[in-house]
């Protein structure tokens, strides 16, 4: 796993700029894909995925430590689809 330190840090390196400006880039990067998705956008990195704001509906859900059925209510969520070109790169 790679944690949020981890990967400014491999952004600051590969883009050659320093740790703050990678970190300010990330932090963009994720509040512009937060607030597309909240919108009801989905956002589209050709060959590397699609994030999607989808909605999940209500319903019942079983407790399975205790067995009981509660309800569920309606919520949103973001699902990410991988793109055709990191699909290639996991699996060569």
């Amino acid at each position: 796993m790679t944690t949020k330190a981890e990967l400014v840090t491999a952004i600051a390196e590969k883009a050659g700029i320093n740790k703050n400006q990678a970190k300010d880039a990330l932090e963009a990067f994720i509040d512009t894909v937060t607030t597309s998705l909240k919108s009801g956008s989905d956002v589209r990195l050709v060959g590397f995925g699609t994030f999607k704001a989808v909605t999940r509906a209500a319903g019942t859900a079983r407790n399975p430590r205790t067995g009981e059925t509660v309800e569920r209510p309606a919520s949103k969520t973001a699902r990410f689809q991988v793109g055709e070109g990191l699909k290639t790169t996991l699996n060569g």
